[in-house]
C-alpha cells in the first residue's frame, strides 16, 4: 500500500472512532503533515528547495544565515557576552539556515562561536536526517578549533525550564502549524469539521465550536467576530498551536530573545471582512492551491500568521515586544544593501574565456538572490518579530540593529 493510501486509512479509521464521526480541521493538518509514520515532515515526501514544493530564504545562499548570525552576535553583547549562550533553532528544514550561521560564527567571530550551545527542534524524522547530513560535513572545519559541531537536537519539552540564555528562532515554522478553521453561519461563529462518510474522501461539516478558546482568540486580537462586517459563509483560520507554542518557548526562556520570520499579516488585515476565504494554501511540485484534501502526505499544507495574536499572547506570558518589521529592512540593517553594492562595484572581468563568463554568472545568480530576499511580493514582505525576557531596563535600550532604519 502507497504511503498516501495508508495515511488515507488510518485517519479513516480515527474519523470512524471520533464522536460524531468527526475530527477538527487542526487534528486532520496535525495528521496529515506530522503523523509519524505517513505525515507529509515526518517521511521523505518534504522537498525543500527551487525545484520541490517550496523553498525558503536559505535556499538562495548564505547571505541569509550570514546577517541572522550577525545579529545574533550582538543579542550575545548586550546580554554581557555570557559564558554560554544558547541558539535554538525550531523548525530548521534541510539544516542550510544552521549551517550557515554556524560557518559564519566560526570563521568572522570565534568568541562568541566558542560561547555557543546550538540546539535544533525538530519534529520531522526526515528533515532531521536531512540536516544531521548537512552537519556533519561540517565537523571536519570545527574540530580544528572546538573539536566537533555545537549541536544537537532535542523537543521542546526536553528543554528544563528557565535554562535558556541566548535566543529561540524560527524561520517559516509558525506557518506549518495546525489551524483551526471556522465558518460564519446564520450570523454564529462555528467550527469546520473534516468527516469521511463514505470512508474514503473527505468532507467538511460545521458545528458548534470544539474549544471556548476560539472565541476567546478575538477577544484576544481586538476583532469583533461575528458582526454585521462579516456575511455568512465568511471563513478563516485561528491558530491556536501558535499560543501553546509561545507558552512553551517563554517557559524554557530565562533571558534572552525569541526571533520569528513567517509571512503573515496584522489582526486586523488578517481578518478583513473582504478575505472572506482565509488564507490556507497548499505547496505540492511548486504549485500552490487550496484544496488540503488531495495529495494526502504529499502536499505542504500552511496558514499565514497573525502577528498581533504572537504580540499580545507573548505579552501575557512575560515575552516582551521589542519590534515588528519587515524582512526586507530587516536584512538591509544588518548589511545586505553593502553586500549588493559590493557585487555592483567589483571589477567586471572582460568576457573571454569560459571561466571569465562563469564568474559573471555567478555574480549574476547571487545578485538575483540577494533581491529576492528584499523583494517587497515575495520574501522581502514577510514579517519580523522580536521579543524578550529577562532583560535588564539598560538592556531594553539598546536597540537591536536588525530593527533600524537602514
Amino acid at each position: 500500500m502507497h504511503e498516501s493510501e495508508s495515511l488515507l486509512s488510518l485517519i479513516a479509521q480515527r474519523i470512524a472512532n471520533s464522536p460524531n464521526q468527526r475530527i477538527t480541521f487542526a487534528q486532520y493538518m496535525e495528521w496529515v503533515l506530522y503523523e509519524p509514520d505517513y505525515g507529509y515532515y515526518a517521511t521523505n515526501a518534504v522537498n525543500i528547495g527551487p525545484e520541490g514544493d517550496f523553498f525558503t530564504a536559505p535556499n538562495l545562499g548564505a547571505d541569509f544565515g550570514e546577517l541572522l548570525a550577525e545579529q545574533f552576535v550582538q543579542m550575545w553583547d548586550i546580554l554581557g557576552r555570557p559564558g554560554r549562550f544558547t541558539l535554538v533553532e525550531m523548525g530548521a528544514g534541510q539544516g542550510l539556515l544552521a549551517a550557515d550561521i554556524l560557518l559564519h560564527l566560526h570563521q568572522h567571530h570565534p568568541a562568541f562561536f566558542n560561547a555557543l550551545e546550538y540546539l535544533i527542534v525538530e519534529k520531522a524524522a526526515g528533515l532531521i536526517s536531512q540536516q544531521q547530513q548537512v552537519l556533519q560535513k561540517l565537523a571536519p572545519i570545527f574540530a580544528q578549533t572546538q573539536g566537533a559541531t555545537p549541536v544537537r537536537w532535542c523537543s521542546l519539552e526536553e528543554i528544563p525550564s528557565a535554562s535558556i540564555t541566548g535566543c529561540f528562532f524560527s524561520n517559516e515554522l509558525v506557518d506549518a502549524l495546525p489551524v483551526h478553521q471556522f465558518a460564519i453561519a446564520q450570523g454564529k461563529l462555528r467550527e469546520i469539521y473534516v468527516t469521511m462518510p463514505d470512508g474514503t474522501h473527505f468532507e467538511e461539516v460545521i458545528g458548534e465550536l470544539s474549544t471556548p478558546q476560539l472565541a476567546e482568540y478575538f477577544d484576544l486580537v481586538g476583532i469583533k467576530l461575528p458582526s454585521a462586517a462579516y456575511a455568512d459563509g465568511y471563513r478563516s483560520e485561528i491558530n491556536l498551536a501558535a499560543q501553546s507554542w509561545l507558552s512553551t518557548v517563554a517557559d524554557k526562556l530565562k533571558r534572552g530573545y525569541l526571533l520569528t520570520i513567517d509571512y503573515g499579516y496584522p489582526a486586523a488585515r488578517y481578518y478583513n471582512p473582504q478575505r472572506s476565504q482565509g488564507t490556507l494554501q497548499c505547496y505540492y511540485q511548486h504549485r500552490h492551491h487550496n484544496d488540503p484534501y488531495v495529495q494526502i502526505g504529499q502536499q505542504d499544507i500552511t496558514a499565514h500568521v497573525d502577528f498581533t495574536a504572537l504580540e499580545r499572547w507573548g505579552d501575557r506570558c512575560g515575552l516582551a515586544l521589542v519590534g515588528f518589521t519587515k524582512q526586507a529592512l530587516f536584512l538591509m540593517a544588518l548589511g545586505l544593501g553593502d553586500r549588493i553594492a559590493a557585487l555592483s562595484n567589483s571589477d567586471r572581468p572582460i568576457i573571454g574565456t569560459q571561466i571569465e563568463q562563469q564568474s559573471i554568472m555567478d555574480v549574476l545568480r547571487r545578485r538575483d538572490a540577494l533581491h529576492q530576499l528584499i523583494d517587497p511580493t515575495g520574501l522581502g514582505g514577510f514579517g519580523v518579530l522580536v521579543q524578550c525576557k529577562g532583560l535588564r531596563e539598560e538592556e531594553r535600550k539598546l536597540k537591536l540593529k536588525g530593527l533600524t532604519m537602514p
